[in-house]
């Protein structure tokens, strides 16, 4: 028995398939059944069963997840309390980040990070900012850097870096695209393409139709920024994507709203920080000086 196989089934239970447990593990599919099957053999248990094409947790799957997560977090605070113990800033550093923070602002942090401290195993895990925010708060990520919710956690520390600005785009072929003087009422009559509801980019643009008693026509959600803006590009639909992903392919509509988001750092100030984790908070702040 081992860590590498807890790892394992905490990751099946939350992707609900062995595939994507083994993409995010950087491992093969074998590998993780095989760590599966240990865990069942040493508890003579059964975890999983199959369901058509996938797999099923059963109640005892259910029942242990809970445990081995509170384990392993517990695990994780005594790698953090013992790393104090050294002078090196050492040991593992699990990072969370969404794709779009993590493309195309986080690169110059993390490799000034990286050459700074060449002993510290940094695990970058890319997720929602959602998602990671959620992580930070339960003990999953020690840190993430991530868009700042439009209202904040009290239990949590959030560090602003990057002011984000949003603007309102389509095709340059789209109705919208051809039109001056725009105004949100207008915008309803088209098909719009937003990432989901729960995600803080999505909410700040919806709280601005909300303002205005309008909600946007979705066409669908979907919450990669790149993906909405190659949608928006064929013409499918108007979006809200930050300045930054604007190419050639999408128009800036003429509209009168300005929009942002702040992108920013996270930590939970009451769990033990390891010294890898402080070293990069601190790093950030003497950066921003």
């Amino acid at each position: 028995m081992n860590l590498a196989a807890f790892e394992a089934f905490v990751k099946v239970m939350e992707t609900g398939s062995v595939s994507i447990a083994a993409e995010h593990l950087f491992i093969t599919q074998p590998a993780v059944t095989k760590r599966i099957h240990s865990l069942e053999e040493y508890f003579s248990v059964s975890l999983f069963e199959s369901a058509g094409r996938g797999i099923q947790p059963t109640h005892v799957a259910h029942l242990l997840l809970p445990k081995v997560k509170t384990w392993l977090n517990e695990l994780g605070d005594i790698h953090h309390n013992l790393s104090h113990q050294h002078e090196q800033v050492q040991g593992r550093l699990k990072l969370g980040t969404s794709h779009h923070i993590g493309l195309h602002h986080a690169p110059p942090y993390l490799k000034s990070y990286v050459q700074q401290y060449p002993h510290v195993d940094l695990d970058v895990k890319f997720v929602d900012s959602e998602q990671a925010h959620e992580q930070v708060l339960t003990g999953d990520l020690e840190l993430a850097f991530l868009t700042l919710p439009p209202t904040g956690d009290e239990r949590l520390n959030y560090l602003p870096i990057w002011e984000d600005p949003l603007v309102f785009v389509a095709a340059p072929f789209h109705p919208l695209a051809q039109m001056s003087n725009l105004n949100l009422e207008q915008l309803t009559h088209y098909p719009s393409l937003l990432p989901s509801a729960k995600t803080y980019t999505s909410q700040i643009t919806l709280a601005e139709f909300e303002k205005r008693g309008l909600r946007p026509k979705t066409s669908m959600t979907n919450n990669p920024l790149e993906s909405i803006r190659m949608l928006a590009s064929i013409g499918v639909g108007w979006s809200v994507l930050p300045k930054t992903l604007i190419n050639q392919d999408l128009k800036q509509l003429d509209l009168d709203l300005e929009l942002k988001r702040t992108l920013g750092l996270v930590w939970h100030p009451s769990r033990s920080q390891s010294k890898a984790a402080e070293a990069l908070i601190q790093l950030v702040k003497m950066t921003q000086a």
